[in-house]
Order: C-alpha cells, then structure tokens, then sequence
C-alpha cells in the first residue's frame, strides 16, 4: 500500500452518488431524544399548531417547525447562546444533522433563516412547545405541583449603556452631561471635567429619565459581579419534589422580586390547570395538580406577599430578614400572616424546604445561564427573549426527563461518564476493594465512582504529601 499523502494533488469528483456520502454514527443522546420526541408525536404536534404561519404553494419549502425547534433544543443542550453559534454548530456535526434529518446533500438552516422562523411564529405556539415537554414530564410522574419555589436573576441585555438616551430631550449621556457642564460654567468641558461632574451626580442611572433605543425593555441594573448594565429579569417557577421548571418569566430588570412573582405564579397556576386538564394530577395520583406551598428567599419577604398567598390559601415558606421590632398596629392580617410564615420557616420541613431550595432553584439556573449559554442574550425586548427561553426550559425539561430514563441528561455528559468508567477500571485493577458500589442507575454510579475517586486521589496526595515532609 502506498503512502497516502495530504498535501498531494487530488482531483476533484464531478458528481458523487448520494450512497456514497459519508454517513456518520450519530450520536446515542440525541438519537434517544429523537425516539422519545418520535414516540410523543412531537413533530406532528408542532405543524398541527405551526400551519397558521405558514401559506400552501407560496413561495419556497419551508423549514419544518420541528427542525426549528430540535436547534433551539440543541442551543441548550451544547450551551450555545446565540442562534449564529447553532446554525454554525448544526452544519459542521454530522451527529446533529442527524438530529435534524438532513444529509450531506441538504444544507441545514442558517442563522437568518432561525430569526424569519421565530419571527413568524408568535409566543403563544413558542408557550405550547414548552407545554408539551412539562405534559411529557407529566406523564412519567416528574410534575406533583404543590410544592413550588420562585426564583429569578439578570441576564445581560444587547444593549450598551453608551447607547442610551434621555426620555426627555433625546439626548445621548456624553451630549447631557456636555450640556450640565457648560450650564455650570464650564465652557469647553474636559473629559476628566465630565468624569467629576458625572461622578458627583445623583440619580444618574434612572431608568425614568434614560432608555436604549435598541431594545427598550432593557433596564439599567447592578449585575451580580458588581456591574452597572442593561439587563432583562428573568423569574423561574420550579417543582421542589422533581426539579422541573413550571414556568419562566422575562421582566423588567428594575422590576422588584415582591411584585415580579405574581406574574410567575399566575403562569405556573395556568400550566398546571391545562396539565389537570389532560388528566388528574401527575403519576400515580388522582388529585388536580395546583399549588400548595411557594418556597423562596428573603428578597421576596413582603406584607403584601405574604397576606396575598395567605388569602389564597397557599402556605409560604420565605426566609425572613432581619428588619428589628415592627409596629403591627392596624395590620393584623398582614402580622397573622407574617407570623404563620415564621412559625412555618423555624419548623423542621421549612429547614429542610429551603435547604433544597438551593439545590432544586440553583441548579436549573446553573443549567439554563451557565452551562446553557443564556447568561448574556443576543436578542431584544422581552418576547422575542421570552421565545428563546421557553424552547430553552423545553430542553432543559426534556433534560431531566433524559436523565430520568436513561440516566444523562446531557450529551456531554457521556464524555465524562466515558472517562469517569475508565478511570474507575483503572482503580480497580490497582486497588480491588478500594470501591464497593451496590447496583443503581448509570448516572448514580458514574457520580458515586467520580466522588470516590476523587477521594481515593486526595488521600494519595495527602500520603504522599506526608511522606515527603516526614522524609
């Protein structure tokens, strides 16, 4: 056999049979996701409810809306945040073409094409594609929907804070303070002038007097890290016994935590019924779905909050802060209300409520914003944001409805398991009785025998450590 050369001259193929493409393996996760999407009727269900957008025997093919939809699913499952990145990603993997149903022969869907797609179809459809993966999570006993936590945090706008304008005069910030400068007395303002005249300014981040002409819903807001930024609100209502997201929410950033959970509530109220009304209650269980009790932090503690979910007959579970001696006088709805909360929160099941609040609210967010790339969004105003997210808490429910089945909840997650598998037999042949594992799931084991090993390898250094100092 001679010896192939790369950079060798090569003749190029006037035609290639279509037999002859190279066809790759796929990919065993998303070729899972696909018979349980298959098995569900996913596509059928998303062109029954996509016809309306579209108009027979005009124009092109179109893309099939369950193709729009598997790359938004994708978007979450690969992290990528922007439908560029997708589009991209989606081209160059022959497992995700296989994910698609498209060949070698066939181009997938560029990044204009996504936007025309997400134009066309409006939220409501978007908001149904999110309700048909909480009704599959339904059906597998992974939604009870009594108890529910509220959450919520800030991602990052498309939007620059040098863009922004007064309400007012249309100003931008530099031709404002330029002009508070000259009314002071200073004729030609200096850069450092401006900087000291802005610094010793107050109430300069208003979001009544200055708005992005670009995206408007986008508020002035600190960040976590500390940042002054345009960002979006976005709340979560999440199943404290499954995990399951129950509704999603995009708000005004400035939007406080005591009036933003309304919104939340009300659309994780409306899921649930229109789940109670394919059948009664979740698996195993003949009651309605409907709410019971809402866990959340300190920030959303309010009189208001607290005598409304009162009155409504839900039982809350929210951290108190430290506010002193209060003055309840002419306020006895609001005390009963406040009290019952902290009798509720000192007792062993509101302990143990807000423990897993930091495991069951936390981690969705860590896999919608962190893994999942939605921390910064490259969208504008809150519905074309709002779109994005439900496909995106689509995935992450299929997610958990994965990991539930199959043990991974993600494609990536195979690669660790891979890796964690090797290592562990590598273990095993050099320490036999180092690990004891009794029979469980693929993605408990894989997480018991990385815990372990890390273990068994912090205690090598620690050996060794000590050697060495001894010695």
């Amino acid at each position: 056999m001679a010896l192939g050369k790369r950079d060798g001259e090569r003749q190029d193929d006037i035609w290639i049979a279509t037999g002859k493409l190279v066809q790759g393996p796929g990919h065993p996760f998303y070729a899972k996701l696909n018979s349980v999407l298959a098995a569900a009727g996913f596509d059928r269900f998303v062109e029954e409810r996509c016809k309306k957008f579209y108009a027979d025997g005009v124009g092109r093919p179109g893309i099939a809306p369950g193709v729009y939809f598997r790359m938004l699913f994708i978007g979450y499952f690969e992290g990528l945040d922007s439908e560029r990145g997708i589009a991209w990603r989606c081209a160059d993997s022959l497992g995700l073409r296989e994910f698609l149903g498209y060949d070698l022969a066939r181009a997938t869907p560029n990044h204009s094409t996504l936007s025309v797609i997400r134009n066309r179809i409006d939220l409501e459809t978007h908001q149904e594609v999110f309700d048909f993966a909480l009704g599959l999570l339904k059906q597998k006993g992974l939604v009870k929907g009594q108890t529910v936590g509220v959450d919520a945090t800030t991602l990052e706008a498309n939007a620059a804070m040098r863009s922004i304008v007064r309400r007012d005069t249309g100003e931008k910030y530099r031709e404002f303070l330029e002009r508070l400068a000259k009314e002071s007395g200073i004729a030609t303002p200096t850069r450092e002038d401006l900087a000291r005249l802005d610094r010793e300014r107050k109430g300069k981040g208003n979001n009544d007097d200055w708005n992005n002409p670009s995206d408007p819903d986008a508020k002035i807001t600190k960040m976590k890290d500390g940042r002054t930024h345009l960002a979006h609100k976005a709340e979560h209502g999440v199943d404290m016994d499954t995990g399951a997201t129950l509704a999603v929410t995009v708000q005004p950033a400035d939007r406080g935590d005591t009036t933003s959970i309304g919104q939340t509530l009300r659309e994780v109220m409306e899921n649930l019924a229109e789940l109670s009304e394919d059948g009664a209650g979740s698996k195993g269980s003949a009651e309605p779905l409907g709410v019971r009790e809402v866990v959340t932090d300190k920030g959303y503690h309010s009189n208001d909050v607290l005598t409304a979910l009162r009155e409504m007959g839900i039982r809350a579970y929210v951290s108190e802060p430290q506010r002193g001696r209060r003055n309840w006088k002419g306020k006895e709805r609001e005390q009963k209300a406040v009290y019952a909360n902290r009798r509720r929160v000192k007792g062993e099941r509101g302990k143990r409520l807000l423990r897993r609040r930091g495991e069951l609210l936390e981690r969705p967010f860590a896999h919608h914003y962190d893994t999942g790339g939605m921390r910064r969004t490259h969208l504008r105003t809150h519905a074309k944001i709002l779109k994005r997210l439900l496909v995106h808490s689509a995935g992450c429910n299929l997610g958990l409805l994965m990991r539930t089945l199959f043990g991974v909840g993600k494609p990536r997650t195979l690669q660790g398991g891979a890796a964690a598998l090797a290592a562990a037999l590598t273990l095993l042949l050099r320490h036999p009785a180092a690990l004891r594992l009794e029979p469980r799931p693929i993605g408990v084991s894989i997480a018991i025998l990385r815990s372990q090993m890390l273990r068994l390898a912090r205690n090598h250094a620690l050996a060794g450590n000590s050697a060495s100092s001894t010695g």
